[in-house]
Formats: C-alpha cells, sequence, structure tokens
C-alpha cells in the first residue's frame, strides 16, 4: 500500500508539473491537523510527503512552485473579498460546511474550490500579481 502511494504520488507531481507552469500550495500543518479528529485521514494522505515531491518536481521542470499562507483561505469569498458573510466556515466547526454562499455578493462557493482561488491569488508569483490578497487579516497587495 504504502509503495502505491508513493507511485500515485510521484505521477501526480508530475502531471501537475507537465500542465502548470506555476503551482502554489497552502502551507497545510499536518501536525496541527492531526490533532483534530482527522488525524487518521492527515496521516493516510501524506500532505507533506506530496507536496515535497511537487516541489522538487516543480523545479526540476521549470515550474515556478510557492507554498502561501493559507489560514483562513476558506473564509474569505473569492470573488468579492469579503470576510464578514454570516453563513462562512468558522473554525473546527466550519470543516462541516462543504458549501456557502457569500452574503455580501451572493456568490455560491465550494468550501475547496474557493480556498484554492485564494490560495492561487495570494502566490507572489502567481499570474494574477497585483490581485487583492485575501488573506492574512485584511488586503494587501501583492
Amino acid at each position: 500500500m504504502a509503495n502505491a502511494r508513493v507511485d500515485f504520488q510521484h505521477k501526480l507531481a508530475l502531471d501537475l508539473v507537465r500542465r502548470f507552469d506555476y503551482i502554489a500550495v497552502g502551507n497545510v500543518s499536518a501536525v496541527k491537523l492531526a490533532r483534530t479528529r482527522m488525524a487518521k485521514s492527515v496521516y493516510d494522505a501524506s500532505w507533506s510527503s506530496f507536496r515535497n515531491k511537487l516541489r522538487y518536481k516543480a523545479i526540476a521542470h521549470g515550474a515556478l512552485f510557492e507554498e502561501v499562507d493559507e489560514s483562513g483561505s476558506t473564509q474569505f469569498c473569492s470573488a468579492c473579498g469579503s470576510k464578514d458573510s454570516t453563513t462562512r466556515p468558522k473554525g473546527i466547526a466550519g470543516l462541516r460546511i462543504r458549501e456557502w454562499v457569500c452574503s455580501d455578493c451572493g456568490v455560491e462557493h465550494d468550501r475547496d474550490t474557493n480556498a484554492a482561488l485564494n490560495i492561487l491569488r495570494c502566490g507572489r508569483a502567481s499570474p494574477g500579481v497585483g490581485i487583492l490578497c485575501l488573506l492574512g487579516g485584511g488586503g494587501r497587495q501583492r
């Protein structure tokens, strides 16, 4: 099973760096998540192992790789930047909320897609340089 996981990670990382010239990932703390009820899933996923494979394959293939602060990435609306939504996911309890609607602009979000868009926009080397970075407690330009 471990060999199959490692093989899958290598193949997926290679596929991603061949398809994209810029890859941004969140700085997931597997150690912190392992303290929650998701511990088994966190360890099974081998997040840090995959991130390391993705990093070195990106460098080897000339793709830009960046790890960005992902704190709050699920809470900010990727469409308007609002964090004041009463329906947004909050804290550990918010992990159960998979979809939400921004109370400011009305856009419907899938939690993971919204977070991915926010992480991409916060990357310094992102093709969207100058796009408002929504993370880190208030907007700032990158």
